[in-house]
């Protein structure tokens, strides 16, 4: 088992098993429009992934928590472009409060490496 950006209370990402879990991750700038937090998250998750050894053709699942459903749209429009494969991850998308106010997106990913 290999963690990657350990912590006190969690690693940025664990890889195990031939997959790497990707916890939670938010936007450096919690000021940000929802669709640069997005931007940010969604590169952090690409840095992960290329840490382990992985990429986003290798997703399995993807988790998303908006605290405003109300910007599901805003959020594909970012996601899609980003992701652009043929064959997409399974994927939930769940409306939560998340623990900074200003975040307007959290998301967590499994992959295989």
């Amino acid at each position: 088992m290999k963690h990657l950006n350990p912590g006190k209370r969690l690693s940025g990402a664990v890889v195990s098993n031939g997959n790497v879990y990707i916890s939670g991750q938010v936007a450096d700038d919690p000021n940000a429009s929802l669709e640069e937090q997005a931007r940010q998250v969604l590169a952090k998750i690409d840095g992960y992934l290329q840490q382990a050894g992985s990429s986003r053709s290798k997703l399995a699942m993807v988790n998303i928590f908006l605290p405003n459903i109300m910007d599901f749209d805003a959020m594909n429009a970012v996601y899609d472009a980003w992701l652009d494969l043929p064959v997409a991850p399974a994927r939930a998308t769940i409306e939560a409060r998340l623990a900074n106010p200003s975040l307007r997106i959290e998301v967590s990913a499994i992959a295989e490496v």
